[in-house]
């Protein structure tokens, strides 16, 4: 999971409720300061995220002069969910991110960036908009830290191995609990301040189980649809770390040849480039949303 290095939310942005036909999603909003708004970025993030993932991108994007809307996808954090497997689907989930685009009150180009699972929902729901025909809603989309298809396979154990215990195995609780021992026993223990680490534990609990389970097995699963993305012709950034657990960085890059785009490796970050090097993630989003704008 990404550990956001603050809570704090910058003077240019806000807590929203987005409203759509299908339920309402928790949110931040930033906006630029001062000026024009270039465009508008939509922010998904990936498994066992949530919209706070993206908090340190807010401010200086803002100041780049874009209008900024981070998400809680349904079963997530504060925009909750079901009970019911059937919701947490990518077509469903999908078909949650068309809902919320609509609900943006979008200025100037829209831009899409998904973070590592969320990486999955951008791609489906991309390739569903395209086969409906007519124009795409969004101006582009960012893949970001996330692969061609399935996890790697250690990380593909991870992924089974948690969905196994979640409930009605064990209590989410005592999951958490678990997680932690064996972070510790691994020699690398977090190193969030106690604030940081309060809203992990917080965040974890209040996901919803089903979507839990639902999106760890999709990343075992899912295949290679790199070049059905491709045939769709959308302006495509693929950024990563230079380090990443999930998907090796060789192979997103191989990716982004596949597709079209530039590959962006952020120096000193791994898989959440978005969290650990935030000022380097907005300048190159920034630089890549400039161009479409």
């Amino acid at each position: 999971m990404s550990t956001p290095p603050f809570l704090r939310l910058p003077a240019s942005a806000r807590s929203v409720r987005l409203d759509t036909a299908r339920g309402g999603f928790a949110a931040l909003r930033a906006l630029p300061p001062t000026g024009p708004v270039r465009g508008t970025a939509l922010l998904l993030p990936g498994f066992t995220g949530s919209k706070e993932d993206f908090i340190a991108l807010l401010e200086p994007l803002a100041l780049a002069g874009f209008q900024v809307v981070a998400v809680d996808q349904r079963g997530q954090f504060e925009t909750g969910g079901p009970d019911d497997e059937a919701a947490y689907g990518l077509e469903a989930l999908a078909l949650d991110l068309r809902a919320v685009t609509g609900a943006v009150a979008a200025e100037g180009p829209l831009h899409l960036l998904g973070h590592s699972f969320g990486g999955y929902v951008v791609r489906e729901a991309l390739l569903r908009a395209a086969a409906e025909g007519g124009a795409l809603p969004w101006d582009s989309v960012t893949l970001m830290s996330t692969g061609p298809g399935a996890v790697c396979a250690e990380e593909a154990g991870r992924a089974e191995l948690l969905v196994s215990v979640l409930p009605p195995v064990m209590e989410m609780e005592a999951v958490w609990q678990a997680m932690q021992e064996l972070e510790a026993a691994s020699g690398n223990p977090s190193k969030a301040d106690p604030e940081v680490a309060d809203f992990l534990h917080r965040r974890w609990l209040a996901n919803v189980p089903a979507a839990l389970r639902v999106t760890g097995r999709q990343l075992t699963v899912e295949p290679d649809r790199v070049d059905a993305l491709a045939a769709v012709g959308v302006s495509t950034l693929v950024l990563s770390g230079e380090r990443d657990y999930a998907w090796p960085v060789p192979e997103q890059a191989r990716m982004a040849a596949r597709l079209g785009a530039r590959h962006v490796a952020v120096a000193g970050a791994g898989h959440s480039p978005n969290a650990e090097q935030p000022e380097d993630t907005a300048a190159a989003l920034a630089e890549f949303w400039s161009a479409v704008s």
